[in-house]
């Protein structure tokens, strides 16, 4: 594989990462920073997966 072909656009960011977990811990994206900025995405619930089943937090 080329240096190239090693490496991935960040989701976030959109700079290289590296897709070797060894050299990049926070695959698929490229830092901390980037990762944090995805996960609080999640939490703001501007990601979601649509589902057909009903969800109520007093059923954990």
């Amino acid at each position: 594989m080329t240096d190239k072909e090693k490496k991935i656009k960040c989701p976030i960011c959109k700079n290289p990462s590296e897709m070797d977990k060894e050299q990049n811990p926070y695959l698929p994206f490229c830092s901390e920073r980037c990762r944090t900025i995805d996960l609080g995405a999640w939490l703001d619930g501007k990601y979601f997966i649509e589902s057909d089943e009903f969800f109520m937090d007093s059923e954990m």
